[in-house]
């Protein structure tokens, strides 16, 4: 079989390197009977160690090349591949205590974080291997640049930690940039003090829709002088200077207040 070109449009950069392919394995710490599934397998660098120690993987894959390759190097009975866009995955199909693994294309990296914090109540952790800029956006702090949308939404539903950075010639092709794996476990459901979620995306995105404007102006339409007061929050501040915590009381003022105005018109 010819050897595989790298795919510009699926974000193929295949990894290439033993050492981090270890590291990568030992950090998920596979057990034979885990429920796990990988997303986008490639040439198989990470499959084929976590197969030797699992007894069945499940894998996600777009590109028809790699899942005949795939194919051909492992049976179906260790292996079971979903051909088609992860974007589109149902992960919740494949049970509970689901972990997700996988080196994810840089350039949907952010819409596959969303759509797998869809999924977090069905999931025990995941490890990816991203571009070294969205790991510091998913575990940044208040207060800096890296800070923003991603970091809220993930850190309320996750806790994060950054494993260990990657260089460049890790990878065939080898990226311009630095990547990192990290580490996302989702908080238990009982902890999750927010009572509308949707409403928390909405009220955040809105927040950082112009990150340098102070909040008064960006959530002028949604908050009060009074709601302001009774948060105890500076309406002065800007988006990226508040705490997770924050928003989420925030976003349960505004939900409290809709249940109190839906009741009156009832």
């Amino acid at each position: 079989m010819k050897p595989h070109v790298a795919r510009k449009r699926f974000g193929q950069n295949f990894l290439v390197s033993p050492g981090v392919v270890a590291k990568i394995v030992d950090a998920i710490h596979p057990q034979a009977d885990d429920s796990l599934v990988e997303i986008g397998p490639g040439l198989g660098a990470l499959t084929e160690p976590l197969l030797a120690r699992l007894n069945h993987l499940h894998v996600v894959e777009i590109d028809r090349d790699l899942i005949a390759r795939l194919r051909e190097r492992f049976p179906p009975e260790r292996l079971t591949i979903y051909e088609g866009d992860a974007l589109e995955f149902d992960f919740s199909s494949l049970g509970s205590g689901l972990r997700v693994v996988g080196n994810l294309p840089y350039n949907i990296s952010t819409p596959i974080l969303f759509h797998l914090a869809a999924c977090a109540g069905t999931v025990r952790d995941m490890h990816f291997m991203l571009q070294r800029e969205v790991v510091e956006r998913m575990v940044a702090n208040p207060g800096g640049s890296e800070y923003g949308r991603l970091s809220v939404m993930l850190q309320y539903r996750f806790e994060m930690e950054r494993l260990f950075l990657v260089p460049p010639g890790a990878f065939n092709p080898a990226p311009k940039v630095e990547s990192a794996v990290v580490r996302m476990t989702p908080r238990p459901k009982e902890t999750l003090a927010v009572v509308d979620e949707a409403l928390l995306a909405e009220l955040v995105k809105a927040a950082f829709s112009q990150r340098r404007k102070m909040l008064r102006n960006t959530l002028r339409e949604r908050l009060t002088e009074e709601d302001w007061v009774a948060l105890g929050i500076d309406p002065r501040r800007r988006a990226e200077e508040l705490a997770v915590g924050d928003y989420l009381r925030i976003a349960n003022r505004l939900a409290g207040r809709a249940t109190t105005f839906l009741s009156r018109r009832c």
